[in-house]
């Protein structure tokens, strides 16, 4: 998987970010959104903020996403992220185009989302009992394996998460 230490991600694209230090970076805990408001802003036209509310407006960081895959069996997550997250996603962009960054906060993320270092193949692994891994790049962005990159705030450093320039 490609590494990337620019701060791009922090600006446009979509992000899964797991680190304290990136988030807080780009938000300060007031910022944040719900999943549900979220949500509620993909569905509802002219529901999107005229302006985001982090990063200076460049920026929405969306929290929830964890906690609502550990509430769903394996099978209905990966149908909720294909029906209702990837959809949302998908809003998010054509309003905002290249001018902000979408950002889920994931913390305990690195120990849940696995990226397969011969294929570039993004999985989610599931809360237990199921111990069942969603494939992520199957179902956010079809299988585009060369795009997600990890985040690295320093040389060296430990991947504080991925960025996907454009899901399609």
């Amino acid at each position: 998987m490609r590494q990337l230490r620019d701060t791009v991600w922090q600006r446009r694209g979509t992000s899964w970010v797991w680190d304290e230090e990136a988030r807080n970076q780009i938000c300060s805990a007031s910022e944040v959104w719900s999943l549900r408001q979220f949500l509620r802003a993909s569905k509802t036209p002219g529901s999107w903020p005229d302006d985001l509310p982090s990063n200076g407006g460049k920026t929405l960081v969306v929290a929830g996403l964890d906690g609502s895959l550990d509430l769903l069996t394996p099978t209905d997550a990966e149908a909720w992220l294909g029906d209702a997250i990837k959809p949302a996603i998908l809003s998010f962009q054509d309003e905002w185009g290249s001018d902000g960054a979408l950002v889920f906060w994931l913390p305990g993320g690195h120990n849940r989302l696995r990226a397969n270092t011969a294929t570039d193949e993004v999985g989610w692994l599931c809360h237990s009992p199921h111990g069942h891994q969603i494939d992520l790049g199957r179902i956010l962005w079809g299988q585009a394996n060369d795009y997600p990159q990890e985040i690295l705030l320093s040389d060296g450093g430990r991947p504080a998460g991925l960025f996907h320039l454009r899901i399609t």
